[in-house]
């Protein structure tokens, strides 16, 4: 594939590297577009691509083109690419809330887009991506945006309008992680435990729950229950969740973050 990026930030870099690192294409076959001098030469330097402030050029120079500009942008940049792009290109954004018939109707009848939701550890190659496919896309996009997707992490195909509830899922999910993280690694320090080894040992502990959870096909009630043994520490601690209402309070923050993404969808 010969791959270009529209917007050259965190989350570009991160495809970049995993793309390259998978082989689905070289560092020659990449080229990206950033308006930012200081951030068009860090791309330059540590990722060995080819970067440039012209997004056209871009645009001539790739089959495949990923727009990873903000959702503010988007309209902007599809006017100035629209005259060099055809049936010929795939178009994957990985912009919120930005509606794949948006786009459509600014580009030439049959370029084949796809939406994409990636998410924050994307940067760590541990991404949890879903994406709906636009109605020009065939079943050799589907595959592309896969293999591209699973070079950071794992990808499901939805349906579009399934993306808000991704979005309160996976693309909220990890603060909500971090928040618990630093919480449990709180409760650490109140008992006595360093700070630093104290976030370690949380983080981890997350890793390793997530980790059984994957690795296993567990189901996540019957991997507590495990760890829960009758008038032991874990089923007072479990109590003490349930009596604050965290259960109820994280399902209630998925449905909030879903909601707030389709309100941001419809203004866009």
């Amino acid at each position: 594939m010969r791959i270009g990026f529209i917007g050259a930030g965190n989350m570009a870099e991160a495809l970049m590297k995993g793309i390259i690192s998978a082989g689905i294409s070289t560092r020659e076959e990449v080229t990206a577009g950033e308006v930012i001098k200081e951030r068009r030469e860090y791309i330059e330097r540590t990722m060995n691509v080819k970067v440039t402030s012209d997004n056209v050029e871009v645009a001539r120079s790739a089959n495949v083109l990923l727009l990873a500009v903000k959702p503010q942008q988007m309209s902007t940049v599809l006017e100035e690419l629209k005259p060099y792009l055809n049936a010929e290109n795939l178009i994957i954004s990985i912009a919120a809330g930005i509606k794949i018939g948006h786009i459509e109707s600014r580009l030439n009848t049959g370029v084949r887009v796809v939406r994409v939701m990636p998410n924050q550890p994307c940067m760590v190659g541990a991404s949890a991506s879903a994406f709906a496919l636009g109605k020009f896309a065939k079943p050799e996009d589907k595959e592309a945006v896969i293999r591209i997707l699973q070079s950071v992490g794992v990808a499901f195909n939805v349906d579009e309008k399934l993306l808000d509830a991704v979005t309160g899922l996976s693309g909220s999910g990890p603060a909500f992680v971090y928040l618990m993280i630093e919480a449990m690694a709180d409760g650490g320090v109140l008992v006595g435990l360093p700070r630093d080894v104290s976030i370690k040992l949380a983080a981890q502990t997350v890793l390793g729950a997530a980790k059984t959870v994957l690795d296993t096909g567990m189901h996540p009630a019957a991997a507590k229950d495990m760890v829960a043994s009758p008038a032991g520490t874990t089923i007072e601690g479990l109590r003490v969740l349930e009596e604050a209402g965290v259960r109820g309070a994280l399902i209630d923050a998925v449905e909030a973050a879903a909601r707030r993404s389709a309100e941001l969808g419809e203004k866009s």
